[in-house]
């Protein structure tokens, strides 16, 4: 009788050719699940793409049943409960509120590394089969998943012409801008401008770095922790189609924080010209740098940028110097 292992699940090499069988069974299942999760997540924004996982949950089911037929043959009709989390150190695939999460090219790839695990475990269940057509059916089985990639390569050129697969790319490129680019720009602009004020402000009134780096602190992390708050509360991004938000509110808060931060920690420098003048070319390495995303992800003209951002930021700046010389 084997043994059962910590918190009561057993090791491959414990099960037997039943459970074997009854856990790939199952793993077919699941996966065939995914895929079908994915189509769905998939369909609107990404049709093409949602075909192919469809076309590979069909794959799963015919070897699902292909299983079952040969779990009857050997062992009747019952199949025992055996599932991935039930074997130590098999790979669990993640719950579908994860998966939902990734992006088109972590799906894929998520993808990609599915077919590997199961191949490897149809090989080593092969290897432990003592029944012949058994044998042949996991051996069979496992050359199918590691065809896959070639299946879904066909299934690409089926579903997923040049035309559809622009379309595709263009709307992920929309997606991460719309989630990321965006919100993360909007922190960085608002973090590196708004802080300019109070920091060289402080500055210039005390000339105490120290004091001025404490100011600086705690402007750009009430700034960061604001922002984040404000953009992942003001749009759950259903009607918008802006993405999750609470990718939006960490791309905001943590770049309000880089922002402020930037201009900020030159002031651990404990002469005061020596941090002020480092602090300088931290902002103007920092305002250029934000032209620069915005001409490179939201196609605003170069010139109209730098004039946006490096004029609105020299008058916060000369606003804060002037304050703080009074």
């Amino acid at each position: 009788m084997a043994l059962i292992s910590f918190a009561g699940r057993k090791t491959f090499s414990e099960l037997s050719e039943q459970e074997v069988l009854a856990l790939a069974i199952s793993a077919e299942e699941d996966d065939a699940r995914i895929y079908r999760n994915w189509a769905a997540f998939l369909r609107e924004e990404y049709p093409a793409t949602a075909a192919i996982f469809d076309g590979m949950a069909e794959e799963e089911d015919s070897h699902r049943q292909l299983l079952i037929e040969a779990h009857q043959a050997r062992f009747g009709q019952a199949i025992p409960l055996v599932r991935r989390e039930h074997v130590a150190g098999y790979h669990a695939r993640r719950p579908a509120w994860m998966m939902q999460n990734l992006s088109l090219r972590s799906i894929r790839a998520e993808s990609a590394h599915m077919e590997r695990a199961a191949a490897s475990f149809y090989t080593r269940a092969a290897q432990r089969s003592s029944d012949a057509a058994t044998r042949k059916l996991l051996g069979d089985l496992a050359a199918a998943e590691m065809g896959h990639e070639q299946r879904a390569d066909e299934l690409a050129q089926q579903h997923l012409t040049s035309a559809a697969k622009a379309d595709e790319d263009e709307a992920a490129h929309r997606g991460f801008v719309l989630t990321w680019v965006q919100p993360g720009l909007a922190g960085l602009m608002d973090g590196s401008v708004s802080t300019l004020a109070p920091i060289f402000a402080t500055a210039f009134a005390t000339q105490d770095t120290w004091t001025t780096f404490l100011v600086g602190l705690a402007a750009s992390l009430g700034a960061g922790i604001s922002m984040g708050f404000t953009e992942a509360a003001s749009d759950d991004g259903v009607v918008s189609g802006r993405g999750s938000p609470i990718k939006r509110g960490i791309a905001s808060g943590v770049m309000t924080a880089i922002g402020g931060l930037g201009h900020a920690l030159p002031y651990l420098i404990p002469h005061f010209w020596t941090a002020t003048i480092t602090a300088m070319i931290v902002v103007f390495v920092e305002l250029w740098a934000i032209a620069w995303i915005q001409n490179r992800f939201m196609k605003t003209p170069f010139w109209r940028a730098a004039l946006q951002v490096v004029v609105g930021g020299g008058l916060v700046f000369a606003t804060g110097v002037l304050i703080g010389s009074g």
